[in-house]
């Protein structure tokens, strides 16, 4: 969509590619892709990358964004590694991209172990800035804030791969995996929608900052 294409453009991002250093083809992502010079963070923004610093996730700090229709991209990072690697990451407000790293490490990777024996490998999102609005609502959503992310799916060392869609009532192992998943993320974040919540979410599971949680389905 042209609107969507613009949009990535500006914020200089490389939206099919992954985090931890690695893109789809496999070649090394520079750590910095852009000369512009940033003011200098606010309070509350050099606290949360401090946090970032603290818990070892690389990322690089991202110009503020204001676009057409309300939506806007501020105080955001491009993750670069965060343990584990992930398709699709692109704008994310700091505090969400403190609580992705949180969840991979606290949640993800001891369910993959706890449910399967081995590590996730990879992370396929959907992506996390997209200038819309809510389905059946005005509202604008956090997506247009850069503050959500969906995820749909999870490789393993094996081979295996388990999606959102299939597992949550796929066989036994890939069923707890994904709820344990999602119950990890009612805990990290402040809104998560999954395949309970409604037919949008049938394949994939939405993580977000907004003000209106905690809300969890």
């Amino acid at each position: 969509m042209r609107v969507w294409g613009t949009i990535a453009l500006a914020l200089s991002l490389a939206a099919c590619g992954m985090i931890d250093g690695r893109s789809d083809n496999t070649r090394p992502q520079p750590r910095q892709q852009s000369t512009e010079r940033l003011p200098s963070p606010s309070t509350t923004l050099s606290q949360c990358l401090s946090g970032l610093d603290r818990a070892g996730v690389r990322y690089r700090r991202l110009p503020d964004r204001e676009f057409s229709g309300g939506c806007h991209a501020r105080d955001t990072v491009q993750l670069l590694q965060v343990g584990v690697p992930t398709r699709n990451l692109g704008a994310m407000t700091c505090p969400l991209a403190d609580r992705y790293g949180r969840w991979v490490r606290d949640v993800l990777q001891p369910a993959a172990q706890r449910n399967f024996g081995e590590q996730v490998t990879r992370v396929d999102a959907i992506g996390t800035y997209s200038c819309r609005r809510i389905n059946g609502s005005g509202r604008l959503s956090e997506h247009g804030k850069a503050n959500a992310i969906d995820i749909r799916a999870f490789a393993f060392a094996d081979g295996r791969t388990v999606t959102v869609e299939d597992g949550w009532n796929g066989d036994s192992r890939e069923r707890a995996f994904l709820r344990d998943l999602h119950a990890g993320a009612c805990r990290t974040f402040e809104i998560v929608l999954g395949p309970d919540a409604n037919a949008d979410h049938r394949d994939h599971f939405h993580f977000d900052m907004g003000d209106r949680g905690p809300y969890c389905r």
